[in-house]
């Protein structure tokens, strides 16, 4: 008994130990799977490390992976793929061009790239898999084992676009910074350092002084512009001034304005010059603008036209202004209306399209001239000019020219007046009866010289007329047309003229031969 009781004692310690081992067995076993299986890597992790790979069968494009893709749509212009493909591998494989070329005979090429910047320095395999198909691998050799979960591709971009905005900024001429809501200027770019290192002889400190008083914007009213300047060893500088909110900060940007102030000081001055100078002058002046509406005129068109300066300062149009000379009888009578207002409508057409000249003479008696000439951009202006005593003038000139004639026209000689060049500048009716066609030295010389009877006379008046400097006689005797007795006699006048006299035979003296010899001798 006591033998069986020992041997249940050890199947039991056996059982219980076997028991025991085989648990801890199973859960070895289990502790062990649940580790492999912590460990397998996550799927978005895996598909994050996808490579730049493209496919290519006669440079169309059969397959890519997602970073691919991803690539060939950042870079839409032009739209065939492989001309896009192309056109972001030249810059920054220089060699892959010539590598293209020859794929067919060497079937694989690999370059690394030469251009970029930070830690983007890209590895470029193309394999030719099968006739007209190529694979083509784009790798970040730095990070191709580091697990990093980034696109280089995109880091490259980004970097390049980030180099570039740098270098734009740093490079421009107009000053950006950026403010605070408490304007403080929190980041500047170079050419603002510059300016603000200028202000002081010291090292500027952060935060950075503000160097223009610039606007704020308002609150959804967008972007506000404002003209400022700077002082700065003893120059102005100006700015235009342009804010933009970005969150809860505001860019500033001011671009110089220098050139701007200097053309509009020297625009004001020339405007005030102008004003000043169409404020003397004695004609009246008014220009209207395209919808011909009065914008500029001077004091002598309301001492002339009499018009009130109220109404001049209230812009009127141009046929309310010539309606209103008309009843001011400053315009001339018309017959009707009707024709009057197309009298001012061809006036205004005319005066458009090219340099119109007209002259008023009005119910008053005086005379004006007005012109119309056309301004840029469909203006027109219009001079009012009072030549009434101009025109008085030149009656009394052409009255006193007409009595001059009529003096001519009643002497008992023939007279002309020859220019230096031989012109007849004026000659009287017994003149122009005795040697019709005479109208020039030339002619009258030939017209003496072809009479039927001729003497030494003749030929002494044409040296005479000739060489006026010569020390020749300045009288004689010569036939007429009708072979009577003539005498000349030439008169020097001022600039250089000479006047010729005929003295008309006296019809007492009329027939015979007695006078030809006279002439003859003489």
């Amino acid at each position: 008994m006591i033998l069986h009781g020992i041997g249940l004692v050890l199947l039991a310690v056996v059982t219980g130990t076997l028991s025991v081992l085989l648990a801890m067995a199973l859960i070895r076993w289990w502790d062990a799977g649940r580790g492999t299986r912590g460990m397998q890597l996550p799927q978005g992790l895996d598909s994050s490390l996808k490579p730049m790979v493209l496919l290519y069968r006669d440079q169309r494009l059969v397959d890519a992976t997602a970073p691919a893709r991803a690539l060939l749509d950042r870079l839409s212009v032009p739209e065939d793929e492989w001309a896009r493909l192309l056109q972001w591998i030249g810059p920054r494989f220089p060699e892959a061009m010539e590598g293209l070329a020859r794929i067919d005979r060497s079937g694989r090429f690999e370059c690394l790239g030469q251009s970029g910047t930070g830690s983007a320095t890209l590895r470029l395999l193309v394999e030719q898999v099968d006739s007209g198909l190529l694979r083509i691998t784009i790798t970040d050799p730095q990070a191709e084992y580091a697990g990093i979960v980034v696109d280089s591709m995109s880091q490259q971009a980004m970097e390049e676009e980030l180099d570039l905005l740098r270098r734009s900024l740093d490079q421009t001429p107009m000053l950006v910074w950026r403010q605070d809501a408490e304007e403080r200027v929190t980041w500047a770019n170079a050419a603002y350092l510059r300016k603000a290192e200028g202000q002081t002889d010291e090292p500027i400190g952060w935060p950075l002084p503000r160097l223009l008083d610039s606007p704020r914007p308002v609150p959804g009213a967008g972007t506000r512009t404002r003209r400022a300047s700077l002082n700065q060893n003893g120059a102005v500088f100006w700015y235009d001034c342009h804010s933009h909110p970005v969150g809860d900060q505001v860019m500033m940007f001011a671009l110089p304005a220098d050139a701007a102030v200097r053309a509009e000081r020297s625009l004001r001055e020339f405007v005030q010059t102008l004003t000043k100078t169409f404020a003397d002058l004695p004609i009246g002046l008014a220009i209207f603008d395209r919808q011909r509406h009065l914008q500029l005129f001077n004091p002598a068109l309301i001492d002339l036209t009499n018009l009130p300066t109220g109404f001049l300062t209230a812009r009127p149009t141009l046929f309310d202004l010539l309606d209103k000379l008309r009843e001011l009888r400053m315009v001339p009578e018309p017959k009707d209306f009707r024709s009057w207002r197309q009298q001012m409508s061809n006036l205004e057409s005319s005066a458009a399209t090219g340099h119109h000249v007209e002259e008023w003479s009005l119910p008053g008696g005086q005379t004006y001239r007005v012109t119309g000439r056309p301004h840029p951009d469909g203006a027109v202006a219009f001079l009012f000019e009072d030549i009434t005593s101009e025109m008085s003038l030149t009656r009394k000139f052409r009255a006193e020219l007409t009595l001059g004639h009529a003096i001519l026209d009643n002497l008992g000689e023939a007279v002309a007046v020859f220019a230096p060049g031989g012109q007849v500048v004026m000659s009287n009716r017994a003149f122009r009866d005795l040697w019709p066609g005479a109208d020039s030295l030339g002619h009258a010389l030939a017209c003496w010289q072809n009479q039927p009877e001729t003497g030494p006379g003749v030929d002494a008046l044409g040296a005479r007329l000739t060489q006026p400097d010569a020390d020749l006689r300045d009288s004689g005797l010569m036939a007429s047309p009708q072979g009577q007795l003539l005498g000349w006699s030439v008169a020097r006048l001022t600039g250089g003229r000479q006047m010729v006299r005929f003295r008309l035979p006296d019809p007492a003296q009329q027939g015979g031969s007695q006078p030809l010899l006279a002439a003859s001798a003489g």
